[in-house]
């Protein structure tokens, strides 16, 4: 498919530091940058985040209804995990510096750094990528349809997911241990690559976007509940320098 843009229009960028453009940050060494026609308008049908994990960190389990995600690994290694929905088979894949794992669109996905300074490129076939998370999805659903749903006890499924009152993105949260979190760096893959050399890139400095950017920490932009966006093929937004869509937050899907 083809965008067609004003070249000549005073208003197109042509470059951008992926750095300033936080989508969401844990801690320091935990983060992840985005890149989009909502930073970089000049950009065809592409778009990518820039992830930044310490061990057995996990950019939790989610899909992209609008994109397929190429999974670059730029430094350290981590397991790309997903569940393909034609044989209902789990699959892992360790990728170290110069390994790609592909997700076609629409899989239900995750990633698990192995090592410290793990540096994710993940590259997608849209303008900009849309998400919906695992912990919007439990969040948000309500528990007595949960319990309903799959016999359980809704008190228990309440007690259970209280913990989660935000989209995680990255997990496990702040301050949060549990005994079998760090065996999952060790998890075998499924399916093993080669393993590289390779030189570990610096982790860049924070982000110094505050409160009321659009990808500031805790400000997600995300479609009002029941307005999920019918793409067509062919026809994406053109985003405008420095305009930025008005979205509700708390209400899944969201654009990374």
């Amino acid at each position: 498919m083809t965008l067609y843009l004003d070249y000549t229009s005073p208003s197109i960028q042509y470059f951008d530091d992926v750095n300033r453009n936080r989508l969401f940050t844990k801690d320091q060494q935990n983060y992840i940058n985005v890149l989009s026609t909502q930073t970089l308008n000049s950009l065809d049908n592409v778009s990518l985040l820039d992830i930044f994990m310490s061990q057995s960190n996990v950019v939790e389990p989610h899909y992209h209804q609008n994109a397929a995600e190429l999974v670059y690994c730029a430094s350290g290694s981590a397991n790309v995990s997903f569940i393909n929905p034609f044989t209902n088979q789990v699959s892992t894949y360790r990728v170290t510096p110069g390994q790609v794992a592909n997700v076609p669109q629409g899989w239900w996905h995750w990633e698990v750094a192995t090592e410290d300074n793990t540096h994710l490129i993940a590259i997608f076939n849209a303008p900009i990528p849309e998400v919906i998370l695992a912990s919007d999805i439990l969040r948000l659903t309500p528990s007595n349809i949960m319990a309903h749903t799959y016999c359980l006890n809704e008190a228990q499924w309440r007690d259970t997911i209280s913990p989660i009152q935000m989209s995680t993105f990255i997990g496990p949260p702040v301050n949060c241990y549990q005994g079998q979190v760090q065996g999952l760096a060790n998890q075998q893959p499924q399916v093993y690559g080669y393993q590289l050399p390779y030189q570990q890139a610096p982790v860049p400095p924070q982000s110094g976007f505050g409160q009321g950017s659009p990808f500031a920490p805790g400000t997600y932009p995300q479609q009002p509940q029941g307005t999920f966006p019918q793409q067509q093929q062919g026809m994406y937004p053109q985003q405008q320098q420095g305009m930025y869509p008005q979205q509700q937050q708390g209400i899944f899907p969201q654009h990374w």
